[in-house]
């Protein structure tokens, strides 16, 4: 496509409202993880207990289970796609708000429970608005789609991971500041309006067969179909577990205060992570996918180290400014890889589902290391767990270099 074309589908109306419908898509996430554990940090709940709340994350792990059943079944009421969304919005809308008027203290199952319906309805509006974005754009509008859908994703992130802590520590507090969070869920609901209801050739699965096991069984009778899967799960897992209990660190170990975190974890972080991947997205134009995958995964493996530095050297702003930026500009980096390994690995036919298997599968390491981070740090402390975060990166790159040829061809076949 020539650069022209490309900077002109930024300009359109469809283009628009993925930016808006990937800000509703990212604001729920952070709600249930950083933040939440933010909030729980504190409010001095234990350390062990804050890791056990990762798995409030679950759904994204286990998102493809019901995936099926939302490209078989239409609401009745705006179509697949566009009703599917607005009942997932209106959901997660009263979900954010009734979370806003519990005590991590008093109430620390029941906060528990809602951020797990929260993580749910989360999941399946991703469902959603990936096969949403997979049917509505055509080919030469693809590039610009996902790039504002990350754009919207993480701006989202960046209101409610750092805005969040910066308006709960400076001005509204915990309960205002979540019933904000669920008003600006009707970003995504003036978009789910304004979006047409994508036509899709041969129309929605008549039969569960066809919505739940053709998916599955063209994906798992490839070659090497369950080391390619294992590849998903492991090559994010270094920086799942270093980013896990990196706010509670950063409250605790060196001990910067809420607002420090907000603005430098979340804000800058994320600034960082959003740069970076659109770096490693210009960058992978020159380079083939698995040279991309090998380089930015060993980058992000190295900057896991750079939190042993700050632990071991203690409070310092400049310190954790240089460690902040350039473990998420190599995050951000790694990401772009990764996503692009997802797409490349999904057959069109079943790309809502399959995406939606692969994407899950990704969430993994963000959901189930969180126990077993909160126990190692118990156990070994700050500076040994962060060694342990480069050491579990490495078992995904061994396996990347492993299914070299497997990843060319791959990469050869979506040229």
């Amino acid at each position: 496509m020539a650069l022209a074309d490309y900077a002109a589908a930024f300009r359109s109306r469809k283009i628009g409202l993925l930016l808006l419908l990937g800000f509703a898509s990212g604001l729920p996430l952070a709600l249930t993880a950083g933040t939440l554990q933010a909030w729980l940090a504190a409010e001095n709940v234990d350390i062990v207990a804050i890791g056990w709340f990762a798995l409030v994350g679950q759904p994204y792990t286990y998102k493809f289970f019901w995936a099926p059943f939302m490209d078989r079944y239409v609401p009745p009421f705006l179509g697949r796609r566009r009703g599917w969304l607005l009942v997932t919005q209106l959901g997660l809308a009263a979900a954010i708000a009734f979370m806003g008027t519990l005590s991590p203290r008093d109430s620390a199952w029941l906060l528990g429970g809602t951020a797990l319906v929260v993580a749910f309805l989360s999941a399946s509006q991703d469902i959603v608005f990936d096969a949403l974005r997979t049917d509505w754009l055509e080919r030469d509008e693809r590039g610009a789609g996902a790039a504002v859908s990350v754009l919207g994703y993480r701006l989202a992130m960046l209101v409610s991971g750092a805005g969040a802590l910066i308006l709960a520590d400076q001005w509204l507090g915990w309960q205002a500041t979540f019933w904000l969070m669920a008003a600006l869920m009707g970003v995504g609901m003036v978009a789910t309006w304004f979006v047409l209801e994508p036509e899709v050739t041969g129309g929605a699965p008549k039969t569960l067969d066809a919505a739940v096991v053709k998916p599955f069984s063209e994906f798992f009778t490839r070659e090497g179909a369950i080391a390619l899967l294992a590849l998903v799960v492991l090559y994010k897992l270094g920086d799942a577990f270093a980013g896990n209990l990196t706010t509670t660190f950063l409250l605790r170990g060196p001990g910067f205060s809420l607002t420090e975190v907000g603005a430098i974890n979340k804000g800058f972080g994320l600034a960082a992570t959003i740069f970076g991947a659109l770096a490693g997205g210009a960058l992978m134009a020159k380079m083939h996918l698995y040279r991309a995958l090998l380089v930015f995964g060993v980058l992000q493996a190295i900057t896991n180290l750079g939190f042993m530095l700050l632990a071991a050297s203690g409070k310092s702003y400049a310190l954790m400014l240089i460690v902040i930026g350039l473990e998420n500009l190599c995050g951000g980096m790694g990401t772009a890889a990764y996503v692009a390994l997802l797409m490349a690995l999904c057959d069109r036919r079943f790309s809502a589902t399959q995406y939606a298997l692969l994407s899950a599968l990704s969430a993994v390491g963000r959901v189930y290391v969180g126990p077993a981070a909160g126990y190692l740090v118990a156990g070994f402390g700050w500076i040994q767990f962060f060694f342990f975060t480069f050491l579990i990166a490495l078992p995904g790159l061994a396996l990347l270099v492993w299914m070299r040829a497997r990843i060319d061809a791959l990469d050869a076949a979506s040229r």
